[in-house]
């Protein structure tokens, strides 16, 4: 159904294209929503042809699996053939054969095709026959390994190092087996059972262990962090599974170990425990007596009742000053119990929690004219427990609507406390909800892992009548508001503070987000969120473009949404806030508390760069944020005084954020008794715009908060369209200039000539 003319020049090709569909026949490559895919998105080829046969003998239901209705017709006759092939459209209009779809397999999030993976292995030079399939290690770890048919004077190692010029990170192989031939079948294919399993099965290729006692330092971290059996000193981070969150854990357990202060971009630099041990070593002997390393963080002596705040604390205690009680910092969540709940047991966790955290029976007082944290003494109290169960259905549904919404929205007083609220709505005998909401200057997201890490151990340990297995901690919330005071002065505020007035010192233009409405004299916090999902297809090829890149896809997401602001704005300086877990040193991962801290993200758009040189640019930002985060961003408007625009934020009004690791909360199965998180209604804007994006296993979603004072439904909902229709654009002409993608995911102006032609043709 396709020819292809092969010309000069197509022995360079990887993959000879099949071509273009013959006369008479349409093709057409599609997500798994049926929806077309855009040119360099992998996916299943349709054809619409009057060639094709009856179906398939005796077998109506993989007749009726394959020959589906054409989607873009209603004509129930027009069937259209599932080839089960895949594929891409190329810039020229031709399609390009990629395998079978039961030849795809998913690693580390990403869809790979096993062919495109051997069509580049065998393009390496002395490679003589190669097989990739996917294996899984013990620790459920998920990789490709190629085995290898070589020619005399060619080592696995060549064939790797060519390789990871070529490919994403994802799509190379991470173990290599030579053999002197592959096994075939009868029939002469490659027989993959039998190829042999790797004696440990897993690790990195050409496997090295560490040599040294820091190599087996930093061996040890990665392994624990990245939660794999074994690590080689040769192994990649990010190809490891490695992200910005964990590779922040990476350098705070550095710190704690080595005593010296790492930049994080020298891991973006260094990827390999072998090349950040090289570096670990020269810093060792310079840095050793740095005062700017930091002292240890250690709990205070004495009475344990009245401490300082910290300065996101204060913050926020000034704000509520001005906004009593105001709702927007309520972190609210909800879970579904399903299954035999032991309420003794949860109440039990819960009032063991309060009592190993100091934070969560603390209440914020004056003392002689300043705000302070009063630790209460740690008593028992009560869930608060309602029974739906009597309710019809539709009335049940409507309460559990009520209360979620109610909790997330009720006030807390910060003087009188507490400031955590816990609720349990029994819908049935095995159903029921769990709801419990925290002031943000007693939590963070990263506290709300912990909570739900500690108190399922807790509740498994009760239900079992055995003692709790969480070790007591060692330092509080308030030792860490202690020691941020008194560690954050002198010339190590001064280093930090040098260049953030480097970054932000000259005047800022405020971002002109064309809006609905003018901004009301007095804002409030009413809002709203839409939701949405990005197809797995552009899932994968964000994250292919951000490992070929080099990059983390918080910044090929900020990217694009800076792009995004840029394009509505026409302004060249863009200013985005985000967050930053603030959790840098070891002693307080496991705090519940308020450490996160706020970073401001400016980035220059002038010159007219390509979407590729803007990844370069934020990502340049973003690392040096991060190495001076340790302002907090109070103490940072505190130093600068920048000029504020009413009682907005001072330097921005659009807020980003990557949901990932920690923050997320994934369902949690207990005996008898499963618990997944259900998302709590929230009905607030604390800025004008917030894109919050998740990635799971899957694929990729967000949510664009906004001011309903200032924005429509309708504009919000064209937004969201329109960066969606970007970043297809991004994955498809990366190295094209910014104005040059399109907006609108259906405008031709990126596609192939003839790609319309066959949609019409399908449509027909």
């Amino acid at each position: 159904k396709f020819s292809y003319r092969v010309g000069v020049g197509d022995e360079e090709r990887e993959v000879i294209p099949i071509g273009k569909p013959i006369p008479g026949a349409a093709a057409l490559v599609v997500d798994e929503k049926n929806q077309p895919c855009l040119p360099g998105i992998v996916g299943e080829i349709y054809i619409r042809t009057p060639y094709r046969s009856l179906g398939y003998y005796n077998q109506p239901e993989l007749t009726a699996a394959v020959f589906i209705p054409n989607p873009f017709s209603t004509d129930a006759n027009d069937l259209v053939h599932k080839t089960g092939d895949m594929g891409r459209v190329l810039e020229d209009g031709n399609f390009e054969y990629l395998g079978r779809r039961d030849e795809q397999v998913k690693v580390r999030g990403a869809r790979v095709e096993l062919k495109e993976v051997e069509n580049a292995v065998r393009g390496q030079a002395g490679v003589l026959d190669v097989a990739v399939i996917e294996r899984e290690d013990g620790s459920g770890y998920t990789y490709l390994c190629a085995y290898l048919v070589l020619a005399e004077d060619v080592q696995a190692v060549d064939v790797a190092e060519g390789l990871a010029q070529e490919l994403p990170d994802y799509m190379v192989p991470s173990a290599y087996v030579e053999l002197p031939e592959l096994p075939r079948t009868i029939s002469g294919k490659v027989d993959r059972r039998a190829l042999p399993v790797l004696a440990g099965e897993g690790g990195g290729a050409e496997y090295v262990a560490p040599r040294t006692a820091v190599e087996e330092l930093l061996v040890e971290s990665w392994r624990q962090l990245l939660r794999r059996d074994r690590v080689g000193i040769d192994d990649n981070f990010f190809r490891l599974g490695g992200h910005s969150l964990l590779a922040t854990q990476v350098m705070s357990r550095i710190r704690r170990t080595f005593q010296i202060d790492v930049p994080l971009r020298v891991l973006f630099e260094a990827p390999t425990v072998k090349q950040l041990a090289l570096i670990v070593t020269q810093m060792q002997a310079e840095q050793a007596d740095a005062d700017h390393v930091g002292s240890e963080i250690t709990r205070q002596q004495g009475e344990r009742c009245t401490f300082p705040l910290s300065f996101a604390q204060q913050r926020l205690w000034f704000s509520d000053q001005l906004e009593p009680g105001n709702p927007a910092y309520n972190i609210p969540a909800a879970f579904r119990m399903t299954g035999r709940l032991d309420v003794a047991a949860l109440e039990r966790a819960f009032n063991e929690i309060t009592r190993r955290h100091e934070i969560l029976r603390t209440r914020f007082v004056m003392v002689n004219g300043q705000p302070v944290q009063m630790i209460a003494p740690a008593d028992a109290t009560s869930l608060r427990f309602i029974d739906l169960s009597e309710l019809l259905e539709t009335e049940r549904d409507a309460e559990v609507r009520r209360w979620t919404t109610t909790e997330s929205q009720q006030r807390f007083d910060l003087s009188r406390g507490p400031l955590l609220r816990v609720v349990v709505l029994r819908l049935g005998e095995d159903d029921h909800v769990l709801l419990f909401t925290m002031h943000h200057i007693i939590s963070d997201g990263w506290s709300m892992g912990v909570i739900v890490r500690e108190v399922t151990a807790l509740y498994d340990a009760y239900c079992n009548e055995r003692p709790s297995p969480l070790p007591e901690l060692n330092i509080q919330y308030a030792d860490y508001a202690v020691w941020q005071r008194q560690w954050l002065q002198g010339s190590v505020l001064e280093t930090q503070l040098a260049y953030w007035k480097s970054r932000l010192g000259t005047k800022l233009t405020a971002l002109e987000l064309p809006t609905d409405r003018p901004r009301p004299a007095v804002r409030t916090n009413a809002g709203a969120t839409q939701y949405f999902t990005l197809s797995a297809e552009l899932s994968t090829a964000l994250n292919e473009l951000t490992r070929r890149h080099g990059v983390t896809l918080f910044i090929t997401l900020l990217a694009a949404f800076k792009t995004l602001l840029w394009r509505y704005t026409g302004q060249d300086d863009i200013v985005v806030g985000s967050p930053i877990s603030g959790r840098n040193r070891v002693e307080t991962e496991s705090l519940i508390g308020f450490f996160i801290n706020t970073l401001v993200l400016r980035t220059d758009f002038s010159g007219g760069p390509t979407f590729v040189e803007l990844l370069q640019r934020v990502k340049d930002v973003t690392l040096g944020a991060e190495a001076h985060q340790d302002v907090p961003f109070e103490k940072l408007v505190e130093e600068l005084q920048p000029e504020r625009q009413g009682n907005y934020a001072p330097w921005f009004q659009v807020w980003f954020v990557l949901e990932n690791a920690a923050m997320n909360r994934p369902s949690t199965k207990l005996p008898e008794l499963t618990i997944s998180h259900m998302g709590a209604a929230t009905k607030t804007a604390q800025f004008p715009l917030t894109l919050a994006m998740s990635e799971s296993e899957e694929m990729i979603g967000g949510g664009l908060t906004y001011s309903t004072d200032l924005f429509d439904d309708d504009t919000i909902s064209e937004m969201v369209d329109r960066f969606i229709g970007l970043l297809e654009g991004v994955v498809a002409h990366p190295d094209s200039q910014l104005l040059e993608i399109p907006l609108d995911k259906n405008e031709p102006a990126n596609l192939p000539a003839n790609l319309d032609i066959y949609e019409a043709e399908f449509s027909l």
